[in-house]
C-alpha cells in the first residue's frame, strides 16, 4: 500500500456546491460571531459586577471560556478555507487542531461537572456552601479541569504522531476529527482506539454520571422544600444546566461511542456542527436570560458601552 509523503490534509466540509458556499460561509459565521460575542459578553458581565464574584459564576466565565476556545479551534479554518476556496489543512495544522479540540473540548466537560458539584453543594448542604466551595476549592477544581484536559489532549495527539497515512487524505469533515483521520492512516490503530474510548470514559461518562448522580440528590432535596417559590428557583437554576449537559452530551458524547457501530460520516459530521457551534452559542442566552442577575449585569454593561465611544 502506498504511503503519502505530503504534510497536508483537505477538509471536505458539508458540500463541494460552489452555489452554496457562500451559504455556509454566510451560516456560519454569524454562528461564530454570536458564540464569540455572548459568551465574551458572559466573561466581562462577571469580571465588572462584584457582585458576581461567586463560584457558580466564576465556574460559568471558565465555561463561556472554554466555549470561545472550542469554536475558534474549528469555525475560523473553515471560513478561510471556503473564503479562499482551498480545502487545505497542513498536518502540522491538523495536529495542532486536535490538540485544542480535546484541550477544549474536555474542559467543556469537566467544568459542568464542576458546575453540577456547585449546585449540589449549594442546595443539598446550604448552610455548609461558604466552607466547601471556598476560593482555594475554586481554584483547585479549576485547575484540575485544566490539567486534566491538557493531559487527556497530549495522551490523544502524541499518539497519532506515530501514525502513516496512505494516499486518501480527504477527510469528510470540516475540521480534523480524530475519528475521521484515524481512518485515512495506513498504521495499526489499536493503540489510538484504545486511547479514545478511555478518554471517553474517564473524561466523559464518568462525569456524566457524576451530573446525574448530583442532580437526583438536588431533586430529591428540593422536593423536600415546602415553598412553591423556592422549588420554582432551584429548578429554574438547574434547568438551564441540565438542557446544556443534554445537549452537550446527546451529540457529543455520542459521536464518539457511536462511531464504533456505524460509518456514516454524514451523521457525524451533522452531530458534530451541534456540539462545536449550536451548544456553544446557546449557552450564554440559556445561562442568562433566565438569571436574573446576569441580566441586570448585561443590561448595565452594554448601555455603557455606547458612552465609550
Amino acid at each position: 500500500m502506498e504511503i503519502n509523503q505530503t504534510r497536508s490534509f483537505l477538509l471536505l466540509g458539508f458540500t463541494e456546491d460552489p452555489d452554496l458556499q457562500p451559504l455556509f460561509f454566510g451560516m456560519f459565521l454569524s454562528l461564530y460571531l454570536v458564540t464569540f460575542a455572548g459568551n465574551l459578553a458572559i466573561i466581562l458581565a462577571i469580571i465588572s459586577d462584584p457582585h458576581l464574584y461567586t463560584p457558580m459564576y466564576f465556574f460559568l466565565s471558565n465555561l463561556s471560556f472554554a466555549d470561545i476556545g472550542f469554536t475558534s479551534t474549528t469555525i475560523p479554518k473553515m471560513l478561510w478555507n471556503i473564503q479562499t476556496q482551498s480545502k487545505v489543512i497542513t498536518y502540522e495544522g491538523c495536529i495542532i487542531q486536535i490538540f485544542f479540540f480535546f484541550v477544549f473540548g474536555c474542559l467543556d466537560i469537566l467544568i459542568l461537572s464542576v458546575m453540577a458539584y456547585d449546585r449540589f453543594v449549594a442546595i443539598c448542604h446550604p448552610l455548609h456552601y461558604m466552607v466547601i466551595i471556598n476560593p482555594w476549592v475554586c481554584g483547585m477544581l479549576t485547575l484540575g479541569s485544566w490539567c486534566l484536559s491538557v493531559t487527556s489532549s497530549l495522551l490523544e495527539t502524541l499518539t497519532v504522531l506515530r501514525l502513516s497515512f496512505c494516499m486518501n487524505m480527504k477527510i469528510p469533515h470540516f475540521f480534523c476529527d480524530l475519528l475521521e483521520v484515524l481512518k485515512l492512516t495506513c498504521s495499526d490503530t489499536l493503540i489510538n482506539n484504545i486511547v479514545v474510548y478511555f478518554v471517553a470514559i474517564v473524561l466523559g461518562v464518568f462525569p456524566l454520571f457524576w451530573i446525574f448522580f448530583s442532580y437526583s440528590q438536588i431533586f430529591s432535596s428540593v422536593l423536600r422544600i415546602s415553598s412553591a417559590r423556592g422549588k420554582y428557583k432551584a429548578f429554574s437554576t438547574c434547568g438551564s444546566h441540565l438542557f446544556v449537559v443534554s445537549l452537550f452530551y446527546s451529540t457529543g458524547l455520542g459521536v464518539y461511542l457511536s462511531s464504533a457501530v456505524t460509518s456514516s460520516s454524514r451523521t457525524t459530521l451533522v452531530a458534530s456542527v451541534m456540539y462545536t457551534v449550536v451548544t456553544p452559542m446557546l449557552n450564554p442566552f440559556i445561562y442568562s436570560l433566565r438569571n436574573r442577575d446576569m441580566k441586570g449585569t448585561l443590561g448595565r454593561l452594554l448601555s455603557r458601552a455606547p458612552s465609550l465611544n
